[in-house]
């Protein structure tokens, strides 16, 4: 049993996540279907939350070295109900004030804000404000995994997502012959030198053109970032995958692509103002031979069973399931108008299968740990920031609970996860929660003064893609 003032070194990452220039947050949206009793909200934090090691220890730093000091938790302190104005104050904008606010270092790094306001996707809202060192996106929703319970069972957990089938042992054997296996490592180690010469050369000197969604990565960037998010149905996403022959994740990049492309569009075409709709009529503003890539963020951590959290939670250790365990790869987004709609993923499609046949998200984390070791903290967060700094965005996509479950006591109705603390002006999260998916985005409000019509043109795009899908699978049926 832990006792105060116990201590755990900080991993190299955690130290990372406080570096001045990669100073990360985590602001996740908690949609509820019904209005949020906060006594009872304190008490389920209290009992399960609580018993985490990261949230209730602060991070303290001794001579350079850091780690985390396991200390008492008042829940008043970390949770606040928001008496919100809904006339002159919206959820969304109340979120985006959070991004402006620093967090206190003497507490636990994790705030709970309560805004028993009414929206169009829920009666009620939790905004969740974590630092990055606490954990990254996979460790946050195994926590939230954890921490609920089925609607059907109050004591019964929620089912994961279901690993993806193995393929067959005759398959397999197929596969295993000589020339395949020589070709396939020959594929894999070229993609690999591929990725690993473009993490290289954007660290150093490779940077995007510039755009109307291109930040310059200032360190004095005052601006606030504005949290939205739309919320759509996994079966119209479901539908492409099938149509498609791809993934989910490939749909949604490619949803994404087309949607920034659409997006773009209407700013070149309007002077870089916002647009009203998407342009359907074939008009093409873009400039040629745009350099717009994402820096995609692979999970490297082996999933847990749902178990294996809820006795995490339970001994309250962490068994090396938590941190910030994570690759990076530079995606590029082929940024154009296209006549078929499909177009955008396949791209995504065949970039994706280049991506998983090569080992340069890992020695990405490799290079990373070594810079850590061999140069300090601070070159590695340098090194980390150039990779951004030389970005356009960031994409992530987190598969959530398969069904719709019960978090802290109340029915939740979505999630909607993003970050800020990024020297990029975009940031675009994709989470899958029942048979919902929600898209959600940051974008810096200077910058991208109408993210609501960016999140609009994804939801667009991705209808135009299922009616073409639709299409596609009629035809070869017939």
């Amino acid at each position: 049993m832990w006792k105060e003032g116990d201590e755990e070194p900080a991993s190299p990452s955690a130290r990372l996540m406080q570096s001045p220039k990669f100073n990360l947050c985590i602001i996740s949206m908690m949609g509820y279907n019904t209005k949020i009793d906060t006594k009872l909200y304190k008490k389920c934090v209290e009992q399960t939350l609580l018993k985490h090691p990261r949230f209730s220890s602060i991070l303290v730093s001794n001579g350079g070295k850091c780690s985390w000091r396991r200390t008492s938790v008042d829940v008043d302190n970390h949770v606040y109900e928001v008496d919100l104005d809904a006339e002159s104050e919206s959820v969304d904008s109340y979120a985006s004030d959070l991004s402006k606010t620093p967090m206190d270092p003497t507490k636990p790094l994790w705030e709970i804000h309560i805004l028993n306001v009414g929206t169009p996707d829920a009666a009620a809202t939790a905004l969740f404000k974590i630092h990055h060192s606490v954990g990254d996106g996979v460790s946050m929703m195994a926590l939230c995994h954890a921490c609920s319970r089925s609607l059907s069972d109050p004591d019964a957990l929620p089912a994961l997502p279901s690993p993806k089938k193995r393929k067959d042992e005759t398959k397999r054997r197929r596969l295993t012959g000589l020339l395949v296996l020589v070709w396939r490592v020959f594929v894999v180690l070229l993609n690999t030198v591929i990725d690993i010469a473009m993490f290289l050369a954007t660290m150093v000197f490779l940077e995007d053109s510039r755009t109307p969604v291109k930040s310059d990565g200032g360190e004095d960037r005052q601006s606030r970032t504005r949290f939205v998010h739309r919320v759509v149905s996994l079966d119209d996403v479901k539908l492409v995958k099938t149509a498609l022959n791809a993934s989910i994740n490939d749909v949604m990049l490619g949803v994404t692509v087309a949607g920034l492309s659409h997006y773009l569009n209407q700013r070149y075409e309007k002077g870089n103002e916002s647009g009203s709709k998407i342009i359907k009529n074939g008009t093409n503003s873009l400039p040629r031979n745009l350099r717009l890539r994402s820096a995609v963020v692979f999970n490297l951590r082996q999933s847990p069973t749902v178990e294996d959290l809820a006795e995490m939670m339970e001994k309250e250790e962490l068994n090396g399931m938590w941190g910030n365990f994570i690759g990076i790869v530079i995606l590029p987004f082929t940024i154009k108008m296209e006549d078929d709609p499909l177009a955008y993923i396949r791209r995504a499609k065949a970039t994706m299968d280049q991506k998983k046949l090569s080992l340069g998200h890992k020695l990405a984390f490799v290079v990373m740990k070594l810079t850590m070791l061999l140069f300090g903290i601070k070159a590695a967060a340098g090194m980390t920031r150039s990779i951004f700094k030389n970005t356009t965005l960031t994409f992530s996509n987190v598969m959530g609970p398969k069904e719709e479950v019960n978090l802290f006591g109340h029915h939740l109705s979505y999630i909607a996860p993003s970050v800020h603390g990024f020297p990029q002006s975009l940031v675009v999260h994709h989470q899958s929660y029942g048979k919902k998916l929600i898209i959600s985005i940051g974008a810096d409000e200077k910058l991208i003064p109408n993210p609501h019509q960016l999140c609009d043109d994804l939801v667009e795009s991705l209808q135009i893609i299922k009616v073409a899908a639709t299409k596609l699978a009629f035809s070869e049926t017939c």
